[in-house]
């Protein structure tokens, strides 16, 4: 096969070895996904694996079509009935098909951040709380936090440890809110981004047909990025692989970013505790960067007190050494890169578009965009406010959410008045305190 041949041994390794516990260490630039799409592609092709039995699970939507593009360009239209996606897609579309197991409604409503947080406010003032104490992102990332470690309300309130935690930070009531913040969503018919694996795992934990309704139809289960995967993530598919075994997952431990979202690098670190039997295969070449980077990585990363241990190389060019700005504060860090790229731009006359800024959260940009303007550089935000964040559009979909799902306070809440129809905020908290009160739902 054509593919197999544009591959090194480790990658060719990665591919065909598809029986068994299998864990890809991906070094960067080393072609994990290719070695990822080849290996699907030669699951379907050459072992005759029906595309509907192959679980992909990815951490981006983005890589999820671009893995999908890419082995349909191999396998043909049979990729498209791959599940493939991100965890929170692909565990959304079982929970439709089974939320009746668990007292959801198929049609339920899926929170975003803005929701969750615009719920929290409304709780901290019902119970006469200090917003300035129960700050809406504080209690939202202490839920966040619990749910991603599967601790549910009730364990949370039996917990002395949590509650004292509590205590000493001058929240006591953060378990109440989580109590009533769950029986909200509950009661409206709603999930928030952690329910949808919070409750996979309680649908497969408490109901054992379904699981194994699952386990029967994903013979082949692999999971990019594993290194970025939390508890409820890696118990899921752990449960799910657990009849054959044939769960591959592919990650670099070097390359865990996300410990503030609920990432466990312990997942990936003892991977091989729960499979014994692990087959380890270890991608080391890096076919994107320069010597120099590579040797400077390589210098990073060996000082990690934990790691699984490779030797990333690559045969690329020794390539220019790595520059280092100091800066004070960031209006100068924005100044010196700006600056570097005026300099840059006239000695090499290169265009606007053969320069990226990489910035680690959004609000880097502001002293970055500021001193690109003063020096006339023009610059294009990528990845800033999405679609969906957009007040507009999420006006209009939660008019669509409420007219499918009559419970969905939240979006109620948003709709009511817009257009403004003279009903106030204190009105809304009435109607909002009557309901809960006499158990009746909002538009009774």
């Amino acid at each position: 096969m054509d593919y197999l041949d544009s591959l090194n041994e480790p990658q060719r390794e990665g591919v065909v070895n598809t029986e068994g516990p299998t864990m890809l260490i991906a070094g960067a630039g080393s072609g994990k996904t290719r070695v990822l799409t080849f290996r699907i592609a030669y699951l379907i092709q050459q072992k005759g694996v029906d595309p509907f039995n192959i679980l992909a699970l990815t951490f981006t939507n983005k890589a999820a079509k671009e893995m999908r593009d890419r082995i349909e360009s191999v396998v043909g239209s049979d990729a498209r009935n791959l599940w493939m996606g991100t965890f929170h897609s692909v565990f959304a579309r079982i929970l439709r098909a089974e939320a009746d197991k668990i007292g959801y409604p198929s049609n339920f409503t899926i929170y975003d951040a803005d929701d969750s947080k615009s719920l929290i406010k409304t709780i901290v003032k019902e119970l006469n709380l200090d917003d300035k104490v129960y700050k809406a992102n504080v209690v939202f990332n202490r839920i966040s936090g619990a749910k991603n470690r599967l601790i549910s309300w009730r364990e949370y309130n039996n917990n002395p440890i949590y509650l004292a935690d509590d205590e000493s930070n001058m929240k006591p009531e953060l378990g109440k809110i989580y109590q009533i913040y769950c029986q909200r969503c509950f009661k409206a018919g709603a999930m928030d981004f952690d329910d949808l694996l919070f409750n996979t795992n309680v649908l497969f934990k408490e109901h054992t047909d379904v699981l194994n309704k699952y386990q029967q139809r994903f013979q082949y289960v692999m999971v990019d990025e594993f290194q970025d995967t939390n508890i409820s993530q890696y118990l899921i598919t752990k449960r799910l692989a657990a009849v054959r075994q044939n769960i591959c997952v592919v990650g670099d431990d070097a390359q865990s970013i996300y410990a503030f979202r609920g990432a466990d690098i312990q997942n990936i670190l003892n991977f091989e505790k729960d499979y014994p039997d692990l087959r380890i295969i270890k991608l080391e070449q890096n076919y994107r960067s320069t010597q120099t980077i590579v040797k400077a990585a390589n210098s990073v990363i060996f000082k990690n007190k934990a790691q699984l241990k490779k030797n990333v190389w690559t045969d690329n060019d020794e390539g220019n050494l790595i520059e280092l700005l100091r800066a004070n504060s960031d209006n100068e860090e924005g100044k010196l890169v700006a600056s570097s790229i005026f300099e840059e731009k006239m000695q090499h006359q290169l265009k606007n578009s053969d320069v990226a800024i990489l910035y680690r959260t959004n609000s880097q940009s502001r002293a970055i965009e500021e001193a690109l303007r003063r020096m006339n550089i023009k610059y294009k935000i990528v990845g800033g406010l999405s679609f969906y964040a957009r007040k507009e559009i999420k006006d209009l979909m939660a008019y669509m959410r409420y007219a499918l799902n009559t419970n969905d306070e939240q979006s109620l809440r948003r709709i009511i008045n817009y257009p403004k129809r003279g009903i106030g905020d204190a009105s809304v908290d009435k109607i909002v305190v009557a309901a809960n009160d006499q158990g009746l739902d909002l538009w009774v």
